[in-house]
């Protein structure tokens, strides 16, 4: 059993910073918060049989735009709110908590978005290529790794984050909203032509539905790859108490 020591309090913000540069950070955080509710708010009344890229290949879903920039908004203020933090001394018992927080409720949030219902596309498949299994894989990496922090954590022992992991959280910015840019403007799938109008017609996927499919197991692969440091650095704590 590791013996519980008490962890290392973070230091208080300089008392020599202005207010508004103690409180940035903060704000920077909650703000991710409610855009991530945002970005939920508008994927929650879409569908891809309602879009206007289901009606024609050549129409932009600028609903899908909207929420992808916004996501780029909300992913640009997690590497805001730390820097400016750090840099400013201004690092707080509120961002130590929100931070983690506002970053998976984004995170994990989108995944299970793109694996419902609303993007799949009738006798083609979903059009985000996430499957719920691989949401049950981002959902119990970011669980494991949590936890395994908390004892660490809470035994006294650092427990900072590793370079795999920050790859990581690159990785889901950039996929996540490439994919949903990718459904809004470019065709998924083609017909392919028939011989005769007595043979059904088939669809195809394109060069778009390829680079979903790509970007989305890349980044899967990587999330789980991202949790073995913290679980060997969890292991050799465990295995180093007497």
């Amino acid at each position: 059993m590791i013996p519980v020591q008490p962890p290392a309090p973070a230091a208080p913000p300089s008392p020599l910073l202005p207010p508004w540069k103690r409180n940035l950070p903060n704000l920077l955080t909650a703000s991710r918060c409610l855009l991530a509710i945002l970005f939920f708010a508008v994927l929650s009344t879409w569908s891809f049989e309602r879009s206007p890229a289901a009606a024609s290949p050549h129409v932009a879903d600028w609903r899908l735009i909207i929420a992808a920039a916004v996501f780029i908004i909300a992913a640009a203020t997690d590497a805001l709110d730390g820097h400016l933090a750090r840099k400013w001394h201004a690092v707080s018992p509120f961002g130590r908590v929100m931070d983690p927080f506002a970053d998976k409720l984004l995170v994990l949030g989108a995944f299970v978005y793109l694996a419902a219902p609303s993007f799949e596309i009738d006798g083609f498949g979903q059009a985000t290529s996430v499957a719920p299994w691989m949401v049950v894989v981002v959902l119990g990496r970011e669980l494991l790794v949590t936890s395994i922090r908390s004892v660490l954590e809470g035994a006294g022992v650092p427990f900072p984050a590793t370079a795999s992991g920050k790859w990581k959280m690159i990785l889901q910015s950039i996929c996540i909203p490439l994919v949903l840019l990718l459904i809004a403007l470019a065709p998924l799938r083609e017909l392919l032509p028939t011989p005769s109008e007595r043979v059904a017609a088939e669809w195809r996927p394109t060069a778009a539905y390829w680079a979903i499919t790509i970007s989305v197991y890349l980044t899967v692969l990587v999330t789980l790859w991202s949790g073995l440091p913290y679980i060997l650095r969890g292991y050799d704590a465990l295995k180093a108490t007497p």
